[in-house]
């Protein structure tokens, strides 16, 4: 007799659920690729510089492409290190005014790498409340004990670290990339030094930025080349490519060659990103002023939105947080001012630790004062009941 054949069960059928219950909340997250061109004023990239399109950065790109092939064939201890990453890193490293540097396929696998390979499990890593999720999932790798302290209180490290007996760091974003707040980089310096703890700061959003010439926020504060100071950053905003870095003094860059699992046993960056981004680099050195016309552009929006009755955070860098009634109101908002012409980000919960939905606006240097108008008349036009206070 033939066997029956049961139906099969439905071993995901819990999505179902879960999808409905974003979906009442407003969290749902979708892809839209963008064309090659957009007509939109494009406020939600991270490319403060306008460097990603840049004839230079293309053709850096290109041309490392076509010498050394479109991928880096594997990882960087096999046949993934080019001369070309060495030059990149001897670069950055010298930008930013530190002692070495190590580029890693992106700025989420820099901050693993510094985060699981200068912890173990009896080290203390002291962590921002308002830090980015690569951040997070480093600690929760490094299987150390993690303290998360308040947001931006260096009183807070202080007292966590002076309780701990042992090896102990502190990681903090320097620019938080919710609100575009800086961290208070002195005070946690302090902290680090009176209790013999080491500091790793990811200075995603402050490269290209702050500092003299956009050299980074470490720079900026006095702290780049300090001894105890570890930086990481990524190379996919104001250098308008992609991957990330380590910075610090060469021996950490050492240990992370040999233990950092995030650069053992990942791919390289393909030489095409490692050359967009070393001609980004050299172009920021040519061209300081993109910097200062990045944090002009930010304050501009910041004083403008705010005038008008809407609640933002003060912008340290480049980036502008405009505060939403509600998860849905700030899909909706998003939406309408792509409708106008204006491609926006729009955070929601679980990106802000919070649980305060916005409006995320990057400012780039590029952006010329009627664009500026543009953009403040649209988001004003398309503000839902509540943004305001009047």
């Amino acid at each position: 007799m033939p066997q029956h054949t049961p139906d099969p069960v439905d071993v995901f059928s819990w999505i179902d659920a879960a999808e409905s219950a974003r979906e009442q909340a407003g969290l749902v997250r979708t892809l839209r690729p963008r064309p090659e061109s957009s007509p939109l004023l494009d406020l939600a990239s991270n490319d403060y510089l306008d460097l990603t399109r840049h004839p230079e950065t293309i053709r850096g790109a290109r041309d490392a492409a076509g010498r050394w092939g479109g991928g880096a064939t594997g990882s960087r201890l096999v046949t993934g290190t080019t001369e070309l990453h060495a030059e990149l890193e001897r670069e950055l490293a010298a930008f930013c005014g530190f002692e070495a540097a190590l580029v890693l396929s992106s700025g989420y696998a820099a901050n693993l790498a510094a985060v699981t390979a200068l912890s173990d499990r009896g080290t203390l890593v002291v962590s921002d409340a308002g830090n980015h999720a690569s951040i997070v999932d480093g600690c929760r790798l490094s299987r150390a004990e993690t303290a998360v302290i308040p947001h931006s209180d260096p009183d807070a490290a202080r007292k966590t670290l002076a309780a701990h007996q042992g090896r102990a760091l502190l990681v903090t974003d320097s620019v938080f990339s919710v609100d575009g707040d800086a961290a208070p980089l002195a005070g946690y310096a302090a902290a680090c030094r009176d209790e013999g703890a080491a500091l790793v700061v990811d200075d995603a959003h402050g490269l290209g930025v702050l500092g003299e010439g956009g050299r980074g926020a470490l720079h900026a504060a006095g702290l780049a080349g300090a001894p105890g100071v570890v930086a990481t950053l990524t190379l996919s905003k104001s250098m308008g490519s992609q991957g990330g870095a380590v910075l610090g003094p060469a021996k950490v860059i050492r240990h992370l060659i040999n233990t950092a699992r995030t650069f053992i046993f990942d791919t390289g960056l393909a030489p095409a990103a490692a050359g967009a981004a070393l001609a980004s680099l050299r172009l920021l050195q040519r061209e300081p002023e993109r910097a200062a016309r990045a944090r002009e552009v930010a304050a501009q929006l910041y004083e403008r939105l705010t005038a008008s009755g809407l609640t933002a955070a003060r912008p340290d860098a480049a980036v502008v947080s405009v505060r939403a009634p509600s998860a849905p109101a700030a899909l909706r908002w998003a939406a309408d001012c792509r409708e106008g012409g204006l491609s926006v980000g729009c955070f929601r919960p679980p990106s802000v630790p919070d649980g305060i939905s916005r409006l995320r606006l990057t400012a780039r240097a590029d952006l010329t004062g009627d664009e500026i108008d543009r953009a403040v008349g649209t988001i004003l036009a398309t503000a839902p009941a509540g943004a305001t206070d009047r």
